[in-house]
């Protein structure tokens, strides 16, 4: 017999094998001051790209105004108790409601968080008799969810629909033989890459095969569409999303998040929805700032356009000076460089500490070995100026990289100014 704690020092996992000299500065890392592009790390001003703060709405005056008025008047316990409870309130049903309406489904469900509330969607929607296929490339909530489900499991290569096509072949003869259905899940935009699900090539698929669609568009929300609604709008593909996931912790720079469905669907959500039935209820504060922040989305789409404004400047700027940006088509911005997690460290901390440049890195098994992400994210609190500067920046190191001035061997775990 082992010791669970012996077993769990033993093994640190993926990212845990890096805490000795990850841990606050490469993980966890601690930005203080003001949201926006312009923060301190380590004593020292960055201007930062790592940010969910898409629309810029999270230091907005109403914004700010609405989350301190209703701080005031609820305090965060309100309401106590979990909404089946006691904790249900008519501004719950007002947010459901509008966020209905705003994503074109008949009702919505209110979520305390985008993470905890994909996992409970999945379980309560499927039984053990259906077939759940899935973009391999999904999100670990997705996943999380997936793992709680009892039947058979698909995943098809990432984006690519013949082969998506030929495993709902497979999965429709499990259905067929359990009695159960499908439900097909992909997000909208892939945070990692900012890569577009093909939404509407997989609704199109609707005509060959019989399945339910759910589509987590937690980046999606608020930027993707003519209106914001999310990526389904954009290819124009609403109707044909039977189930509508999307968070407040991108766009709305909040916490929380909701599922639109047709109403039954949602009733049944609301009844048998674990991480919410046994789940104290989103306090009214977030509840009341949510209500601002989706009238914000709706009445000032210039926020919108100036985010995709900064967001194709530093795309065309980055692809125009040869670097590989992959197949991103939302804000989230991958730059992709050749190198080991040594090479990253480095990098890193030369942009951090002698560029004023903070942004993120992901490395394996996120992307694959020798490859190094460097993740930016563009909002609309950003300036054209901070775009030139950034790209600027970024030859700088490449050149350096290319140059050999970053050891392929030796991590860099230096503690400035711990």
């Amino acid at each position: 017999m082992t010791d669970i704690f012996t077993r769990i020092k033993g093994i640190p996992g993926p990212l845990g094998q890096y805490q000795e000299f990850a841990d606050g500065y490469y993980m966890f890392p601690q930005l203080v001051g003001e949201i926006g592009p312009n923060m301190e790390f380590n004593g020292k001003k960055v201007l930062c790209w790592s940010l969910n703060n898409y629309l810029g709405l999270a230091n907005d005056p109403e914004v700010r105004k609405a989350d301190a008025e209703a701080a005031a008047k609820y305090g965060m316990a309100a309401p106590m108790g979990a909404r089946m409870m006691s904790g249900d309130t008519k501004y719950h049903h007002e947010l459901e409601d509008k966020l209905a309406a705003f994503v074109g489904k008949p009702a919505a469900f209110l979520v305390n968080y985008g993470y905890q509330a994909m996992i409970s969607t999945i379980d309560c929607l499927l039984d053990r008799r259906d077939v759940v296929v899935f973009d391999i490339e999904s999100h670990a909530c997705i996943y999380d969810g997936i793992r709680l489900h009892m039947g058979r499991r698909f995943s098809y290569r990432h984006n690519d629909m013949s082969h998506l096509r030929e495993v709902l072949g497979r999965a429709t003869k499990f259905a067929e033989e359990s009695g159960g259905g499908i439900l097909v899940i992909t997000e909208g935009v892939f945070g990692m890459s900012g890569e577009l699900g093909k939404l509407d090539e997989i609704v199109a698929m609707k005509k060959d095969f019989d399945f339910r669609l759910l589509i987590d568009d937690a980046h999606g929300f608020g930027t993707m569409g003519k209106n914001g609604t999310g990526t389904a709008e954009h290819f124009g593909v609403e109707d044909g999303i039977d189930v509508h996931f999307a968070a407040f912790a991108k766009s709305m720079a909040g916490i929380g998040g909701f599922v639109a469905s047709e109403k039954a669907i949602v009733d049944h959500l609301r009844f048998n929805m674990r991480s919410q039935t046994y789940a104290k209820s989103l306090p009214m504060p977030m509840v009341m700032g949510a209500l601002k922040r989706l009238e914000l989305i709706q009445t000032r789409p210039e926020l919108r356009e100036k985010l995709w404004t900064i967001t194709n400047a530093l795309k065309k700027g980055l692809r125009e000076n040869g670097f590989n940006i992959g197949n991103t088509e939302a804000n989230v911005t991958p730059v992709f460089l050749n190198g080991t997690v040594a090479q990253a460290t480095q990098i890193v901390v030369d942009m951090r500490e002698n560029y004023g440049i903070f942004c993120s890195m992901v490395l394996y098994p996120v992307v694959p070995k020798g490859t190094i992400e460097l993740r930016l994210i563009p909002t609309a609190a950003h300036t054209l100026e901070d775009v030139e500067r950034t790209i600027n920046v970024f030859k700088e190191v490449r050149a350096k990289l290319d140059r050999g001035e970053y050891s392929e061997t030796e991590i860099n775990n230096q503690r400035i100014n711990f």
